[in-house]
This record gives structure tokens, C-alpha cells and sequence, in this order.
């Protein structure tokens, strides 16, 4: 597709709005990337972020919907048998709905995070025949907490991130960046060392001890 920060300019909040649409019932595209993309460009002031925030969680609720009521009316077969053209196929469906069928509603509350979840979340629960207000309600609640945390969370940081530019200039930011990096990659180092280089607590020398 075109270049996606071309589309969100060009249609603003109602890209985001019909793009999470489309994702959330199933046909892969970039719904989460579109919102992320919109987000940074609000920081900057191009695009009303209240605008952008309900747009994306009535574009995140009512495609999820609509999956449910494709689950629900048109039924495990059909979606199966569709659905393999947009990546639906029968062994992922069969993963994600044992799944859902054991976790329940927190699935509902949690699955936009993560990516096959986020596209199937309504049509398993439509299938699985979950009861249409109790969907409605934990959809709802988990598309606000995703849209607060790749909308307003990507806002916010886009904002101190260009004020921290303004203060520090690029070169002063990339040196902070490459020491934070430097730091994060130490500490890993460090606690990776330490795990595997623990002593053997059955070896009072520290070291492996050997059969005789």
C-alpha cells in the first residue's frame, strides 16, 4: 500500500479510523502501525491527537464487532473456508480458539496486543458464541487501553522526545541515546555473567566437580 504516513496525512483521523477498522476483522494491514505513525505526527502538532484517539478506538471497537458478528452468524465453516485468502487458516483458528476457550473474557480484554490475536479476537469470540453485551464491554475497555498506549503513550513521548531535541540538538540526543544503550547492554551483561558464572553450590571449590 502507499506510504502510510502519506495516506495520514492526506486523510488524517479517518485513515486511522477505517485502516484499525479493517484490521480488527480480520484482513491484515497495518492498523497498530498506522496509529503509531499518526501519533508521532500529532506530537509534532500535524494531527489533532483528542480527534486521533477517538477515531482509533471507534475504529478498534466496531471492527471488532463486526469479526464477532462475522464469528457469530457466519460461523466457524465459512470463515475457515474464506479466510485462508487473508491468512485465516484452519490450524490458526483452532490455536487461538482452544485458547480463548479456556481464558474467556480476559482474552477479549488483552488480545489487540498482540498480533493474530488482534485480527481474530471477534470472529473466535463471535464463534465461540460469547454473549454480545459481555463482548461489547471488555472490547471496549481493551481497545481504550490500547489505543492509550500506541496513541496517547506514543504522543507523549513523541512530545519530550522533540523537546529534548530543541534543548540538546541531534548530536547531544545521539550521544544520550548511545549511552543509555551502552548502560542497558551492560547491565544485561553484567547479570548474564553473574547468572552463569554462579558457584556450584554442591562444589565448595566453586567449580564442577568430577565423578571418580
Amino acid at each position: 500500500m502507499p506510504d502510510i504516513s502519506q495516506v495520514i496525512s492526506d486523510y488524517g483521523p479517518w485513515a486511522i479510523f477505517l485502516l484499525i477498522l479493517i484490521e480488527d476483522f480480520g484482513i491484515p494491514v497495518p492498523g497498530e502501525t498506522a496509529l503509531i505513525s499518526a501519533a508521532l505526527l500529532a506530537s509534532q502538532g500535524k494531527l489533532p491527537i483528542l480527534t486521533l484517539l477517538i477515531a482509533a478506538w471507534a475504529g478498534a471497537v466496531i471492527g471488532d464487532n463486526i469479526g464477532y458478528a462475522i464469528g457469530r452468524f457466519g460461523g466457524r465453516r465459512v470463515v475457515v473456508r474464506y479466510g485462508e485468502r487473508i491468512g485465516i487458516t484452519d490450524a490458526r483458528l483452532a490455536r487461538i480458539e482452544a485458547f480463548f476457550v479456556r481464558r474467556g473474557g480476559a482474552i477479549v480484554l488483552v488480545a489487540r496486543f498482540f498480533v493474530g490475536l488482534r485480527q481474530l479476537n471477534g470472529i473466535v469470540a463471535g464463534i465461540a458464541r460469547m454473549p454480545a453485551a459481555k463482548f461489547t464491554l471488555y472490547n471496549a475497555i481493551g481497545a481504550a487501553l490500547w489505543v492509550a498506549v500506541w496513541g496517547f503513550g506514543v504522543y507523549w513521548f513523541g512530545q519530550r522526545f522533540h523537546a529534548l531535541i530543541e534543548r540538546f540538538g541531534p548530536v547531544g540526543m545521539y550521544v544520550l541515546c548511545t549511552l543509555v544503550a551502552v548502560v542497558v547492554a551492560g547491565y544485561i551483561v553484567w547479570r548474564w555473567v553473574r547468572r552463569y558464572r554462579r558457584p556450584n553450590p554442591s562444589d565448595p571449590q566453586g567449580g564442577p566437580k568430577t565423578k571418580r
